[in-house]
């Protein structure tokens, strides 16, 4: 199942497999990659921020941020992609958009 970031409930995990908007590049920065894994944490009182879990740190979104990023929920019988595989296919869609 496809779902935005934003969307996520605590505790479900998934792979990057789009980024949207202008956010991208900041967002590719902070490991937030095609084929990375993320788990949502959790979320603010009010839903935003949303706490995420990725590459083995955690880090606060904006709900706005979220919004841009769009990920394959995990089937209990999934295995996860290594990170350091996605990280090579996101090398080559960057250079295939250049």
């Amino acid at each position: 199942m496809r779902k935005k970031l934003s969307d996520m409930v605590p505790g479900e995990r998934g792979r990057v497999f789009r980024v949207d908007g202008e956010i991208r590049r900041r967002l590719m920065d902070m490991g937030i990659v095609r084929g990375a894994t993320v788990e949502l944490v959790r979320r603010a009182p009010l839903g935003d921020p949303v706490e995420i879990s990725v590459r083995g740190y955690n880090l606060s979104l904006r709900g706005s941020e979220a919004e841009k990023v769009h990920v394959e929920i995990y089937d209990s019988s999934e295995t996860e992609m290594d990170d350091t595989e996605a990280l090579r296919r996101d090398e080559w869609d960057v250079r295939r958009d250049e």
